[in-house]
């Protein structure tokens, strides 16, 4: 009966010693930032949809609250300056013209020939050489979430870039490893609209990673409408649709991952949506916000203090008061005006 009490007695001297400020940071997650990287892979006129793509969805995502400074934005051509833009310096996702996703404060990170398997590898590894501008790196970290989006022409396991190379899946899981081992990234959230889009996370390993794509393996990914006034496809359905259900929400919004995956069914998409979660296991995906990973909300948490605690605080504030003004009056004390010197007459 004794040694229990005694135990009892331990508990409650273990409990009571624990800093509140330490019970905050453990309840707290370790998410502090967002970046994104928009990708397209995809050059020439009749890929035109491809730039939309990036570029709409370039467009929520600052919307919502993410920088440029925490963008990474690689086109692989400059449709807004193609010869055939009936529209110079703009870009359109819609028949009807109503939005110019190119804006006038685009912030194009690589463009061109610049947009190669290689320097987007760098990018996410940070293996860039010492001469690269800050702006064209991701200076994430293991407090970062990172999004993820890729457009252009793929295949059974790749996708392509600049229609001369292309990373395989494999590739893109070992990149992602690197990125886990290295410390790059919190969460990561991967999204891609290309054919068997699917097929491209199959590989992955790597853990507090969600994935979705536009068609599973074997089906093709879609184009939604023609503009036309420029003979070529604007946008592809999945990125539409996706675009549409991001316009609708706001930096608060309570729209869930899970959400998202649904954004485009198979009616509207054609090809059927696929999605991986199985690596995202430290948390409900079905309750993660979308959010977390797309927007720039700061979240804080009311921690509850004890009245011991807060007298504590209150205590050694009167002290320091009263040590600084004691050291004022110190101060004072040792520069002191002397009285006149007596004067004779």
């Amino acid at each position: 009966m004794l040694f229990r009490s005694f135990l009892t007695v331990l508990l409650f001297l273990a409990i009571s010693a624990v800093d509140p400020f330490e019970k905050f940071a453990e309840a707290t997650t370790r998410h502090t930032n967002n970046w994104a990287i928009l990708v397209d892979t995809s050059r020439f006129w009749f890929n035109y949809r491809h730039v939309a793509n990036v570029l709409s969805i370039y467009r929520s995502v600052k919307r919502l609250g993410i920088p440029d400074s925490n963008i990474i934005l690689m086109l692989a051509d400059d449709m807004a300056c193609n010869a055939r833009n009936p529209r110079p310096a703009e870009i359109f996702n819609n028949v009807a013209e109503q939005i110019n996703v190119y804006g006038d404060d685009v912030e194009v990170d690589y463009r061109g020939y610049d947009v190669t398997v290689e320097n987007f590898v760098r990018v996410l590894t940070n293996r860039l050489p010492e001469v690269t501008p800050v702006s064209k790196r991701l200076l994430s970290d293991e407090s970062s979430n990172i999004f993820i989006y890729m457009t252009g022409h793929g295949g059974d396991g790749f996708l392509k870039f600049q229609d001369n190379e292309e990373i395989s899946a494999v590739e893109l899981a070992d990149v992602f490893e690197q990125m886990w081992r290295k410390k790059r990234y919190h969460e990561l959230f991967f999204v891609v609209d290309t054919c068997q889009a699917a097929t491209l996370f199959e590989k992955f390993y790597s853990p507090n990673i969600l994935a979705v794509g536009s068609s599973k393996r074997g089906e093709d990914s879609l184009s939604h409408h023609v503009d036309p006034k420029i003979g070529v496809y604007v946008i592809d359905r999945f990125t539409y649709y996706a675009l549409e259900f991001l316009e609708k929400l706001k930096q608060d919004s309570q729209k869930t991952i899970n959400d998202f995956f649904h954004c485009c069914p198979k009616h509207l998409c054609i090809s059927e949506v696929t999605w991986r979660t199985d690596l995202f296991t430290k948390r409900d995906y079905r309750k993660t916000l979308l959010t977390d990973f797309i927007g720039n909300v700061r979240r804080t948490d009311i921690v509850m203090i004890d009245k011991q605690f807060s007298d504590n605080i209150l205590t050694n504030s009167t002290r320091e008061a009263i040590v600084d003004k004691e050291e004022e009056q110190s101060k004072q004390q040792q520069f002191t005006y002397i009285s006149q010197m007596p004067i004779v007459d």
